[in-house]
């Protein structure tokens, strides 16, 4: 649930990136971190776990207005996709208001997104919350190494794969380059707003 604080006259709304390792959940936020450095508060903190990172930085987005004579922060997590790492991501998802999921275009990676949402699925039950009521975005990246001659598999695939059920906004991309990264990010925010207003009855 978004956060009121009376004394700065802000909600704080917490946005998570999840998804398997080596995904492009990191790059996602670098990219954001870099391109809209102006809206960004402060800097962005890592904790650096073996062979993965849990980043997170406050971003306060522009030409949303206020809501209520309120200002939004956002705050932009990633958890770490290694198996191992279960307890952080975990930890992570904890108050989430919205969640943006990045899948792997890559064919080999195809059993590792199908698990990490499903694990997905069970940590936010855990919390008592519901995969097909939260905000949730998918993110189909590394689209572009289609053109180094990988496999990758087929936007059609993953939407039958990842998205059968869920019929979830889903925007392919290339954290890397850029390209889908501000159209995730904002229908996100979009969508997690419009949940938070209607909790709020507003």
């Amino acid at each position: 649930m978004a956060n009121l604080n009376l004394k700065s006259r802000e909600i704080e709304i917490k946005i998570v990136y999840y998804g398997a390792g080596r995904c492009g959940k990191t790059t996602n936020l670098e990219y954001i971190f870099k391109t809209f450095r102006k809206q960004v508060l402060g800097e962005m903190v890592s904790a650096k776990t073996e062979g993965d990172r849990t980043l997170f930085f406050d971003f306060l987005p522009m030409g949303i207005g206020k809501v209520k004579g309120y200002d939004i922060r956002i705050q932009l997590y990633t958890v770490p996709g290694q198996v191992r790492y279960a307890s952080t991501r975990k930890m992570v998802l904890r108050e989430v208001d919205g969640v943006v999921f990045v899948a792997d275009s890559l064919e080999i990676r195809r059993k590792a997104n199908m698990l990490s949402l499903r694990d997905l699925h069970q940590n936010l039950k855990d919390y008592g919350l519901s995969i097909l009521k939260i905000p949730l975005i998918l993110q189909y990246n590394k689209r572009d190494l289609a053109e180094q001659g990988l496999p990758l598999m087929s936007v059609k695939q993953m939407e039958r794969d990842l998205n059968r059920q869920l019929k979830v906004p889903s925007y392919p991309a290339s954290a890397i380059r850029g390209d889908g990264v501000g159209p995730t990010l904002k229908t996100c925010i979009k969508l997690t707003l419009q949940s938070m207003k209607k909790q709020m009855g507003w």
